[in-house]
């Protein structure tokens, strides 16, 4: 399962292995994202499949995503096989790092996705998505309010801390192992 396809898609990759970290609410749509996160981007995931991703705004603080994606093994045939996946997100900053959040398919709940992302000096883009065991850990040490279910194919978690709570736990440096990189985009020419 590849959540950030579907958030990124929310900028492009997210659905590790079933497993996700999930929200009862979507960030508000009250911060625009950084200029140079929209456009086109392209990488290569751990699969060897190759990604293109397309950002754009569909409104007032609200974006949209495509990522396309080429199997390796297709690249060179006449009809390489291509995955599409979409997601509309919002975005939010907090800390040094920008947030973003989007809606899970009914089959992983319908509830809400969170990513993180940077846009380096270098001008990639980097996701990264939050470590399950991570968020089970701070649940268990009441860091964080929430509750582990079944998901597709492992369990997940819903995070039911407000906002608020959840940031702040975030920013904490102590914290920073929740991150894991997912995803590294370059500007596509």
């Amino acid at each position: 399962m590849n959540v950030w396809r579907r958030l990124a898609i929310v900028l492009s990759v997210l659905l590790l292995s079933g497993c996700l970290v999930t929200f009862p609410k979507a960030l508000p749509p009250e911060q625009a994202a950084p200029a140079n996160l929209l456009g086109k981007w392209a990488s290569k995931d751990a699969w060897g499949e190759h990604l293109n991703l397309t950002i754009s705004r569909v409104g007032p603080n609200r974006y949209h995503a495509t990522s396309r994606a080429l199997e390796s093994a297709e690249v060179d045939r006449k009809k390489p096989k291509v995955s599409l996946d979409q997601v509309d997100f919002t975005v939010a900053r907090h800390g040094s790092r920008w947030y973003a959040s989007a809606t899970m398919p009914k089959e992983y709940g319908g509830r809400y996705a969170l990513a993180g992302f940077e846009l380096t000096e270098g001008g990639e883009l980097v996701v990264y998505n939050l470590d399950v065991e991570q968020v089970k850990q701070a649940l268990e040490q009441k860091a964080l309010r929430g509750e582990v279910y079944e998901a597709q194919q492992n369990e997940g978690v819903l995070v039911e801390s407000p906002l608020e709570e959840v940031f702040a736990y975030l920013d904490d440096p102590a914290n920073s192992d929740v991150f894991i990189e997912i995803a590294r985009y370059q500007r596509a020419k």
